[in-house]
């Protein structure tokens, strides 16, 4: 007769021992909610939301363009309360992902609603399309937002990029030399989109100054 298996009772880790997914550790650089594979789920479930919330977004309005498309205070308080969610992500525990995860995707539609009441054009990508010899489709767009808008549209393309387009034409001399008609133009200066103001910012470990009201 088979044996029954033993049992192996779970007995909880002392008082104040470090875990990681349930493993002690004396490691402390990771976050609170990763402390248990239980906690680690529930907040990724949040912040999987929160993704998919914020994919929907850039599709919509195009990548890094819909908090331009707001006025300045709405803009802070999204800003403020991205640096918050990140602060979570990185070093805060359960509740901290959720509270924030829930307010990032309430800001998210507050600027969607904004640039609608406001009349803001959603961005159409403007695209240059040819057939390579061998019947490739290859599609050529501005910058890396339209290059997401013809990508999310879901047709077989090969998209680049115009700065691609001039990398690919740097490593072909003999092409580019054929193709320049004007040697010795200079480009004195690029404008670029604003800068985002969390690029500056090298992590999320202080404190912001004041709560964030979504």
């Amino acid at each position: 007769m088979a044996k029954a298996p033993k049992k192996h009772d779970f007995k909880p880790w002392p008082q104040g021992t470090r875990t990681h997914f349930g493993v002690p550790t004396t490691d402390r650089d990771f976050p609170d909610w990763h402390v248990t594979p239980g906690t680690y789920i529930a907040g990724r479930e949040h912040l999987d939301d929160l993704d998919m919330v914020a994919i929907a977004m850039e599709e919509k309005w195009g990548r890094d363009r819909l908090r331009l498309l707001v006025d300045r205070e709405l803009r802070e308080r999204f800003d403020r309360q991205r640096y918050k969610t990140n602060q979570a992500i990185w070093k805060g525990n359960l509740q901290d992902v959720l509270r924030e995860a829930d307010r990032m995707m309430k800001a998210w539609r507050a600027l969607d609603r904004a640039a609608e009441a406001a009349g803001a054009h959603l961005l159409a990508p403007e695209v240059w399309e040819t057939v390579t010899p061998d019947g490739t489709v290859v599609a050529v767009v501005r910058n890396d937002v339209d290059a997401r808008l013809v990508v999310a549209q879901g047709r077989h393309v090969e998209v680049y990029t115009m700065t691609e387009v001039g990398r690919l034409l740097a490593n072909y001399p003999t092409l580019a030399a054929v193709k320049a008609s004007f040697p010795g133009a200079q480009v004195e200066r690029v404008s670029g989109p604003p800068r985002d103001p969390l690029d500056a910012i090298p992590d999320s470990k202080a404190h912001i100054d004041d709560p964030m009201p979504f």
